[in-house]
């Protein structure tokens, strides 16, 4: 799949009739992520960037102070059998399911069943990250009674998942070249950070593995042995907890380094920097354009110049 693919979707009321505004963004979320009824005092201004992937949906929503419901009624009407993740970026939030209500700051993430009862309330608006995956690709986590909260923001030992999971997302869903998401990333994050101490230590294993490459990939040496005993397991055993995805280590972070330099080439902001193809080949961790090029070509279809070539230097 081409990253232009995987480029994000907006939708957005501003322009649209005050009057239907709600009912309209009511519409769009229950296609792109989950059916709920919303209630605003105001007209409501609220854009959302999309990208959906097979079995998870990422999304990026700003908008101004409002109310949702996710009722029994409206669950019955719109189904959706995933669990969704919110992570607060901005704007003061809380969250209330018969389990109790949680207050969420920036830089909080909760993990939820989309099919229990639950309303959310944005007093002053709200930027957030959203995650929707199907709950049959996330069958390790057992059914949660009452949500999962950590921070994206802390550097606890569980908390790197969310804040790797935050990072991709963010990246994922921005306006300004997008850095595709690893499916098979984010499911391992997510049930690793849903499952807790449930989750299977290969799991566990895979997607602390898959945390430290995402946040290494400039690293030109970065490779099985070092991202091995980054988390304290055997090359080989990292072999095995990866074959069973059906990849290998340095194929994997072949392939992100090569998103990474198809985002960046993209980026006005390089062209504007007038960062050429070598430059950007050596940011993403590549020691030889030759292969670099080759490799990108392989993957793509398209050559790094041509996509250098839409935003200016070479």
């Amino acid at each position: 799949m081409q990253p232009t693919d995987l480029a994000p979707r907006s939708f957005s009321t501003v322009g649209l009739p005050a009057a239907r505004r709600v009912e309209l963004w009511e519409t769009h979320n229950a296609t792109a992520l989950i059916g709920l009824d919303v209630q605003a005092s105001e007209p409501l201004v609220a854009t959302e960037l999309n990208v959906r992937l097979p079995h998870v949906d990422l999304a990026r929503v700003t908008g101004s102070a409002h109310v949702v419901r996710r009722t029994e009624q409206v669950i019955e009407r719109s189904p959706a059998d995933a669990l969704a993740v919110y992570m607060t970026l901005r704007g003061d939030a809380w969250f209330e399911c018969p389990g109790g209500t949680y207050a969420l700051r920036p830089g909080s993430i909760l993990v939820s069943e989309t099919d229990r009862p639950f309303t959310r309330g944005f007093g002053r608006g709200l930027e957030e990250l959203v995650v929707k995956v199907d709950r049959t690709a996330v069958a390790e986590v057992p059914p949660l009674s009452t949500p999962v909260i950590a921070s994206f923001r802390d550097r606890g030992h569980i908390d790197q998942y969310a804040r790797t999971l935050a990072r991709s997302t963010g990246q994922a869903t921005r306006t300004t070249g997008p850095l595709a998401a690893n499916e098979n990333t984010v499911l391992d994050l997510i049930t690793v950070l849903a499952a807790g101490r449930a989750a299977a230590p290969a799991t566990a294993h895979r997607a602390t593995a898959r945390s430290y490459i995402e946040e290494n990939l400039t690293d030109p040496g970065l490779g099985a042995e070092q991202v091995a005993a980054a988390i304290g397991i055997s090359e080989r055993q990292l072999s095995r907890v990866f074959a069973a995805d059906g990849v290998s280590v340095p194929r994997h972070i072949l392939s992100r380094r090569l998103h990474l330099a198809y985002s960046r080439l993209s980026s006005a902001a390089g062209a504007e920097r007038a960062e050429t193809v070598a430059d950007i080949a050596a940011q993403c961790g590549f020691t030889s354009v030759t292969y670099f090029s080759h490799a990108f070509r392989q993957q793509f279809g398209h050559r790094a110049s041509d996509i250098r070539g839409q935003h200016g230097a070479w």
